[in-house]
């Protein structure tokens, strides 16, 4: 990210704890690279004692679950204390305090940290009761501890397993971030290597949201009638208020405040539908007005949730020279090549009882009119019912049985289409043609098994295989001509994301929003914002 703002800088990674007076100059870090020869020399202004562990902990036994990696930050720092210089609290312990007390308003976090009227109290120079130096200290480190799991790391890997979330989950070092910050708290001052990048954009779109939401203009739009569309030309009070809210959206760059359903509003309605995922026509339906009526509290919620995803990925993720990303909820498919979107395409996914799966792996394989292998849930319950009602059903699907082993035979009837995708994975579950195209019409896409069905699978084959000096266009085609099946181990992997977000910018900066198709937001929700304190 290109001039990142110092607030930001902190937000996006505790490696941006930067001090007010900090210099604003490029520099470069990596965190595995980090030298513990460099560490900050520091006379301490008091030591940390084992029996002032036992104290404490006695004390505030919620920061139990802290004990074992606190003590190791202080054993790497023979004990010295890491938030106090020569005579209070030093100047990276208060911006750490700012910055925690900023989570949710900057960030979108809450924060359920315990004892944080005792934490408030060090900062409050009128308090009457403070903690005692010794506590205080271990407070701040507990605090710094907590903000960096919630800011940096989100839910723990139990949590992210439960909501059926297998992509890889970064690591992270409490120790290498804090020497960092002790060597030196400048570092990174424009840094996107911390976080997934989408992180920084959803983030930028969470302050647009709270700004419209701060000016209270986001009044309920009243429709004429629960049953009439709204078509160009018309005339209306409720497109007036369509037209205003288009305009705060910014899908309108200015508010005439017609009630006419004029050409100008059209590019704003067509703009808005393709940020929603939306079949792209001028009809306005009460759907569309029941869209647009959404809370601002609600699309401001949504876009938190998956900021929080994003925490879950590691930056690497999209570093790899290329990628196959599929985001469920949007029912698009991108191929990424060398940091470009060189193919984009709608897919279809797994049904409510057959939900498709959040994971990463690499496709290693790409079969050219391909058997489709008939599951067995399917052959017991569809196929064999199937066939009970029409003797000749099997036949004229092509499907043959040998060894109690059902297939179809290669064609352009198949049920995979004429080409698939493998990646190994527990779960079974591939990408393939279909030969229902006219499904990839439809707004909501859930239709399969659990696979991805790819409307542009032939192109992305020739994506993917176009620096195979085995592979030509031609070549491609003729395979696909669904006469024999025709495998082939990729010489290189392409590594493969199937990812959860109803919430995304894209490349023009623009905040999408999609139909949480799976429910999975609400839950997420209740994990970030009802969970107990630790």
């Amino acid at each position: 990210m290109k001039n990142i703002t110092f607030a930001m800088a902190f937000v996006l990674s505790l490696f941006l704890l930067t001090p007010i007076k900090a210099e604003n100059r490029n520099t470069s870090y990596l965190l595995n690279e980090f030298s513990t020869e460099n560490k900050i020399k520091r006379d301490s202004v008091f030591y940390v004692t084992v029996t002032g562990f036992d104290t404490f902990f006695k004390k505030y036994p919620k920061f139990k679950k802290y004990r074992s990696i606190t003590e190791n930050l202080y054993t790497a720092r023979n004990y010295s204390t890491i938030w106090y210089d020569d005579r209070s609290i030093d100047e990276l312990g208060h911006l750490l305090y700012a910055k925690f007390q900023s989570m949710q308003n900057e960030f979108g976090l809450k924060s359920k940290i315990p004892y944080k009227e005792e934490i408030d109290q060090i900062f409050n120079e009128t308090a009457a009761q403070k903690p005692s130096k010794m506590n205080a200290e271990i407070l701040l480190t507990c605090m710094y501890i907590y903000y960096a799991d919630k800011v940096y790391d989100g839910l723990d890997e139990k949590k992210v397993k439960e909501l059926g979330w297998y992509l890889p989950k970064k690591e992270i070092s409490y120790e290498k971030i804090l020497d960092s910050l002790l060597v030196q708290p400048n570092l990174l001052n424009e840094n996107n290597n911390v976080l997934f990048s989408q992180y920084y954009k959803l983030e930028e779109a969470l302050k647009k949201y709270k700004a419209i939401e701060k000016k209270k203009d986001w009044q309920p739009i009243h429709t004429d009638s629960i049953y009439k569309d709204y078509k160009p030309f018309d005339s209306a009070t409720t497109l007036a208020q369509v037209r205003h809210r288009l305009y705060i959206l910014g899908d309108l760059k200015e508010d005439s405040k017609k009630n006419l359903y004029d050409e100008e509003m059209m590019a704003g309605v067509l703009n808005y539908k393709k940020r929603n995922g939306l079949t792209l026509n001028y009809k306005i339906t009460p759907e569309h007005i029941r869209l647009l009526n959404t809370p601002i509290e609600k699309l401001i919620e949504t876009i938190m949730i998956n900021m929080e995803r994003c925490r879950w990925i590691p930056p690497t993720l999209e570093k790899q020279e290329q990628y196959v990303m599929i985001n469920i909820p949007s029912f698009k498919l991108s191929y990424i090549k060398d940091g470009k979107r060189e193919l984009e395409s709608n897919v279809f996914v797994g049904t409510r009882m057959n939900e498709t799966v959040i994971f990463s792996g690499n496709i290693d394989r790409i079969v050219f009119s391909p058997y489709w292998y008939i599951p067995k849930s399917i052959i017991e319950n569809e196929l064999k019912f199937k066939a009970s009602q029409d003797p000749e059903y099997l036949e004229k699907q092509n499907i043959e049985v040998k060894k109690g082993i059902y297939r179809q035979k290669p064609g352009p009837d198949n049920s995979l289409g004429l080409v698939k995708f493998l990646f190994p994975n527990p779960n079974d579950i591939y990408m393939h043609d279909t030969p229902k195209k006219s499904l990839f019409a439809l707004e909501s896409r859930t239709f399969s098994h659990g696979c991805i069905n790819v409307e542009k699978a032939k192109e992305l084959a020739e994506k993917m295989l176009e620096n195979d000096p085995k592979w030509s266009v031609e070549k491609v085609n003729e395979a696909m001509g669904g006469i024999e099946e025709i495998p082939y181990i990729m010489e290189k992997t392409v590594p493969i994301y199937i990812g959860y977000f109803t919430s995304w910018v894209s490349d023009n900066g623009e905040i999408n929003f999609f139909s949480d198709i799976y429910d999975r937001d609400q839950r997420l929700y209740k994990l970030l914002y009802n969970e107990e304190e630790i």
